[in-house]
């Protein structure tokens, strides 16, 4: 009876205590973002990379004392799920995300995932208004993703695929030793844009060019590029056009290389995740690759960005900053400041109107397809020390050389979406 009492007396205490306490009454839940990514798999170390970026860009927000609601300062928790690069498997991570109470889903690495995310949330927040959720898309970059599929539901926070062509072909123009072109691509809805738009482009604004090759490969499957290497080198095509990404790209780099192509290659990620190493000396002057922005861009604040990225994760592996990730989560919590809620239709509303600044650059989001507007630079491999290279990519001895700087304005185009907003 009296160890009863004792305990009970406790428990009065205690509920007291939590009552009380500012601490305990005080403290907001925190605004749950889950990462719907591939973490294993054969691009898992994309998603690795991915996953650096978002904690790092979600701990400086919780540094500063998280985002401010009329509830008080709540601040951000990222939850992962491994989709292992699988579609079916990126819907059951999204029915999971949205069962433990995330508000945010973050994906990016797939178009084709990307695409059955809007699908899947589209139904969702259709059918089931007080679970709604938002999208925030940071590398899937189909075009039709914010053009006929484009919702209000998604934000895409990279440069489409036809932007990214656009900023090389500009490099490319000035090219004209190249006479001849080799498109390869990942048989996929982005790898198939890639290539499409890569004919547009060069029938628009090169025609001398002769496309000397045109293939798609299974994604993800290929373990020996050396077949293909052997038909690019073949064909005489003096540069390739590759959206490939990941061990896709490492692998036809690294096989280019020991088949001894000796042609330049026109790339969207060619500048980091293994490529460089892969190619090593003969990249020099050779590999081109797009971005939203690389380490060698100049500017005091560009640097500053970039060394606090490398003092945070400081294994060359680990090399693989986006700043277009961190200008997303700052976007989302200045957009949930403005609101004034986490509320998903309150946040997009907000979201459609952001304009954030990081490492000496603006992007703003662009109302009418969600489709964000930023500057674009071009990077041509090149020593480390050589002028314009004071940073070298994954511990590699070559970083890229900034050729090429794109204004938002440059980069920017039309669309073809028709949003269908909630009460319209």
């Amino acid at each position: 009876m009296r160890l009863s009492y004792i305990f009970s007396c406790a428990l009065l205490s205690l509920s007291a205590f939590i009552l009380l306490s500012p601490t305990w009454a005080q403290s907001p839940a925190p605004i749950k973002l889950a990462l719907i990514e591939g973490l294993s798999g054969p691009f898992a170390n994309t998603g690795e990379a991915v996953v650096r970026n978002i904690a790092w860009a979600v701990d400086r927000v919780n540094a500063r004392g998280g985002v401010k609601t009329p509830q008080g300062q709540r601040p951000m928790a990222l939850e992962r799920y491994d989709s292992k690069g699988q579609s079916e498997e990126a819907l059951s991570a999204l029915k999971s995300a949205i069962d433990d109470g995330a508000q945010v889903v973050l994906q990016g690495n797939s178009s084709a995932n990307a695409a059955a995310l809007i699908d899947a949330i589209n139904k969702h927040n259709e059918r089931e208004p007080a679970k709604r959720v938002l999208f925030l898309n940071y590398s899937a970059v189909d075009p039709a993703l914010t053009n006929e599929k484009c919702s209000f539901w998604h934000f895409r926070f990279d440069a489409h695929a036809d932007m990214r062509m656009s900023a090389l072909m500009q490099v490319l123009q000035q090219d004209k030793k190249v006479k001849s072109v080799y498109l390869i691509g990942q048989d996929y809805s982005f790898g198939q844009a890639v290539l499409r738009e890569a004919k547009r482009q060069l029938a628009d604004q090169r025609p001398d060019v002769q496309v000397v090759g045109d293939e798609l490969h299974p994604m993800g499957r290929v373990k020996d590029f050396l077949p293909y290497a052997a038909k690019i080198k073949a064909s005489g095509a003096q540069a390739v056009i590759t959206g490939n990404w990941g061990n896709d790209l490492t692998l036809l780099v690294k096989a280019a290389r020991e088949a001894g192509y000796e042609g330049k290659f026109y790339t969207f990620y060619g500048n980091a995740l293994g490529a460089p190493a892969a190619i090593g000396e003969a990249g020099v002057g050779r590999v081109i690759a797009v971005a939203d922005w690389l380490p060698n861009v100049s500017g005091a604040a560009s640097e500053a960005f970039y060394k606090a990225f490398r003092q945070r994760f400081t294994k060359p592996s680990e090399d693989y900053v986006h700043l277009r990730m961190q200008l997303m989560v700052e976007a989302l919590a200045q957009a949930v400041e403005k609101a004034g809620s986490t509320d998903p239709v309150a946040v997009a509303w907000a979201l459609e109107k952001a304009r954030v600044s990081m490492a000496g650059q603006t992007g703003t989001m662009r109302a009418q397809d969600h489709q964000f507007q930023q500057p674009l630079v071009v990077g041509v491999m090149a020593r480390q020390g050589a002028a314009g290279v004071p940073f070298d990519v994954e511990g590699s001895g070559y970083g890229f050389k900034v050729i090429r700087q794109i204004k938002p304005e440059q980069a920017s185009m039309p669309s073809g979406c028709s949003m269908v907003r909630p009460g319209s």
